[in-house]
């Protein structure tokens, strides 16, 4: 073969091998810049969960307040404590009001005595009238005689009313001392537990004072508040599930009982009450949670 042919082939062998070496190998392809791969294909997916905090808390939750002023002479409960409808939880000094009650009852006592002996004086004067008055008409009495027979049973009778009146008023003055008495005695506004004393033995309190904070442990309940721009609408009876904050691992279901009708002006919310279903003993007032709230997927396209 002349050179220039052998030039020639030579050319076209290292062409051709430009050409196979050109295409990358798959290890090399795994590894170019992400920028540079192929978009993935668009997926439809629903929105995605919020969650709302909230906490854990009961219908009936008060502060009992002292009704009376006193020293506190008994605690009848403690925290942990169950405690009934009307129970007594403290005992306040009631030695004064006894002493004024006592003395309205002996005054009512009188005023009642005073009722029977002003009937039976009534029931004689009356009687001294009739025959003052038959006296009279038979010629066999005075006119002077008639008249004080009529003054007698008159006077009699304003008598009897007038110790009538005086019963009513001690009978009213023994009630509202009774009442008073009732006032020295912390009780219970509701079934529940004694979750906090706030007072202890020989403390002197006034009327108004917090003695106790009572809670009714059941139902517990949980509130929060859903964006009124959310296109899912709570319903009464509807689920919903919870967390704790402290332990996500730990959740709870519960119901929907009750809708705001109004919404917040500040945060654009409505508030949503739900009571948790069989709670586990370990669920008490006051704990953090978290609300799952799924907004409502957007319609397909």
């Amino acid at each position: 073969m002349k050179p220039w042919g052998i030039w020639l082939a030579g050319v076209l062998v290292a062409a051709l091998a430009v050409g196979c070496t050109s295409e990358p190998a798959p290890d090399q392809a795994a590894a170019a810049p992400a920028h540079l791969a192929a978009p993935p294909a668009a997926t439809a997916s629903a929105p995605a969960a919020r969650t709302i905090p909230a906490v854990l808390t009961v219908e009936h939750e008060v502060d009992v307040l002292a009704e009376h002023d006193g020293e506190v002479i008994e605690l009848a409960a403690d925290e942990g404590s169950k405690a009934e409808t009307g129970s007594v939880l403290a005992r306040l000094d009631d030695r004064q009001v006894e002493a004024g009650l006592e003395q309205a009852r002996a005054d009512l006592k009188i005023s009642e005595y005073n009722v029977q002996y002003n009937e039976a004086e009534l029931h004689a004067n009356q009687a001294r009238l009739e025959r003052a008055q038959l006296m009279y008409k038979e010629g066999l009495g005075s006119k002077a005689d008639l008249d004080t027979a009529e003054f007698m049973a008159k006077g009699s009778t304003y008598d009897l009313e007038s110790w009538k009146a005086n019963v009513e008023k001690h009978r009213a003055e023994v009630k509202s001392l009774e009442i008073e008495m009732q006032k020295t005695r912390v009780r219970a506004p509701f079934a529940g537990v004694v979750s906090r004393r706030y007072v202890r033995q020989g403390d002197v309190v006034s009327k108004g004072t917090k003695c106790f904070r009572l809670s009714q442990l059941s139902p517990l309940l949980v509130e929060f508040q859903v964006p009124e721009t959310d296109a899912r609408k709570p319903a009464v009876d509807q689920p919903v599930r919870g967390t704790l904050l402290s332990d996500p691992n730990r959740a709870f279901d519960a119901r929907i009982t009750r809708v705001s009708p109004v919404v917040d002006a500040a945060s654009g919310s409505y508030d949503v009450t739900a009571a948790l279903v069989n709670p586990a003993p370990e669920l008490k007032p006051g704990m953090a949670v978290r609300i799952a709230w799924a907004p409502s997927s957007p319609p397909r396209p």
